[in-house]
């Protein structure tokens, strides 16, 4: 079995059901301590690639992801995985398309949708979830959109 996240290493979020998903900013250098077992990178363009397996989601800066079926997938994903896996979710700068994937997962984990924001910001970083578009995905992703 995989030596798990600790709910003190940097940048882990700990969601209610008790599993533990890192989120980074891309532009920081990997955090001390065990690298993830599995990622998914919240992008632009392709990132390089890992000695982990890592998923990659078409999420452009300040924006959405383009395929809103694909992240939900890729979400689901990360989310069963935490249970036996590190999970690391990441994106350039950490904080709002990192913010909301991590603001989703807590979704499927039984957040309230529409506290699912504010659960990031408390669990996370202050500044999880950076525009009202993200918002508003976090808020429709509890409907299945």
């Amino acid at each position: 079995m995989t030596e798990k996240w600790c709910s003190s290493d940097a940048g882990v979020m700990r969601l209610p059901s008790g599993l533990l998903v890192r989120g980074r900013g891309l532009r920081h250098p990997l955090p001390p301590g065990p690298p993830p077992t599995f990622a998914v990178y919240l992008l632009g363009k392709q990132p390089p690639a890992t000695p982990w397996e890592a998923r990659w989601l078409r999420w452009p800066d300040f924006r959405l992801p383009h395929d809103r079926g694909q992240a939900r997938d890729v979400l689901r994903e990360a989310l069963r995985r935490a249970a036996a896996e590190r999970v690391e979710i990441a994106c350039g700068g950490g904080r709002g398309r990192t913010g909301t994937a991590l603001a989703c997962l807590a979704v499927l984990d039984g957040v309230p949708a529409d506290e699912a924001v504010t659960y990031a910001r408390q669990h996370y970083h202050p500044r999880a979830v950076e525009t009202p578009w993200q918002k508003r995905f976090v808020r429709r992703f509890g409907d299945g959109g």
